[in-house]
Parts: C-alpha cells; structure tokens; sequence
C-alpha cells in the first residue's frame, strides 16, 4: 500500500469488480476513456485478471483509491482507480489515467493527492522516467489537476476524437523525472 495523508493506493481486489463495474460502465465517464458500450462482467473480471499482474508482464497497473481520513462511514471507502498503461521498460515511461468514479468525492484533493503519489511511486520505485497523459481539451478540471501535479503540456491533437457527433482536440502532457 502507498499511504497518503487522506488516501491509500492499494493492489486491486476481487472486491473492486463490482465497484469497477459500475465507474466503467457509467456514460458520464465514456468520453474520457474512449468507451462506447457497457463492459459485461465476464470482461472486467478479465481485466482485474490481467491489472493483477506483475507490471512488466502485462504492462499495466491499476491501484485502488481509498480514503483513510474521512469519518469512520468513509474510512476504508474505495472512491476510484489511477492506472498506468503502455508500460515501456525499455524506454521507461508510461501512460497514466485516474478517476475518482464517486461523485460526492469529486473535488476534495482526493485524485491530487492520488496522482501526486502514484507519481512518486512511479519514479522512486519502478525507475520510470516519463510519464504522460492525454486530455481532451474541454476538461478543464483534468487539465489543472496534472498541471498542478507538475505535468507540462507538450503537444495538441487535433480532431483527436469524436462523440456526440463532434471532434475534440486532445491536449498531451507528461512528466519527466529529474534522475537518469
């Protein structure tokens, strides 16, 4: 576990399928995770199979976020998931994406927090080097939580992608560590 001051990252759970099953599958956040139709179970249950894994096998990671300073109705609550995809060793740098898929949770520092020690925990243990993120440009919110955990815009695609029967630009960004 990574503990911070109000929120723990911790390994994902048999437990955390249900839970995924309802932030996955909720329209609100298709736009921001490229989906376009409810999971079934069968297939995120393959997913928590394979998020499981040792990073350098499947290339990827997902931690649950769960709140440890809250009152003690909320304490242990699990309120979302940060995740690194396209894992490259080689040229050590990942993907990153965080949710906090509660809504009463939303806007508190809880997903800062999260992204600030999954950020730590990316360059002090796994040796990355680079991390980025892509952000469509109308999110706003987004936009500021990885400028406010040091991420740099470096790049926009344009027309990147389409819903609701309009193009969206992509704003990319990332964060490079200070060590080789």
């Amino acid at each position: 576990m990574i503990r911070g001051s109000n929120i723990l990252l911790r390994a994902m759970e048999p437990s955390d399928v249900d839970l995924m099953m309802i932030f996955e599958n909720d329209p609100e956040n298709w736009a921001i995770s490229g989906t376009v139709s409810p999971y079934s179970k069968f297939t995120i249950e393959q997913f928590y199979e394979n998020a499981t894994l040792d990073i350098f096998s499947s290339k990827q990671l997902r931690l649950a976020i769960e709140m440890t300073s809250e009152s003690e109705k909320h304490k242990g609550k699990t309120i979302g998931f940060v995740d690194f995809f396209e894992y490259d060793p080689l040229n050590r740098k990942a993907g990153v994406g965080i949710l906090i898929g509660d809504y009463e949770e939303r806007r508190k520092g809880f997903a800062r927090e999260a992204l600030d020690l999954f950020v730590q925990y990316a360059f002090n243990t796994l040796n990355i080097h680079q991390i980025y993120c892509h952000i469509e440009m109308s999110n706003s919110g987004s936009v500021k939580l990885f400028e406010r955990a040091g991420f740099n815009r470096c790049g926009l695609l344009k027309d990147w992608i389409l819903y609701n029967g309009q193009w969206h630009d992509v704003l990319m960004m990332q964060i490079i560590s200070t060590s080789i």
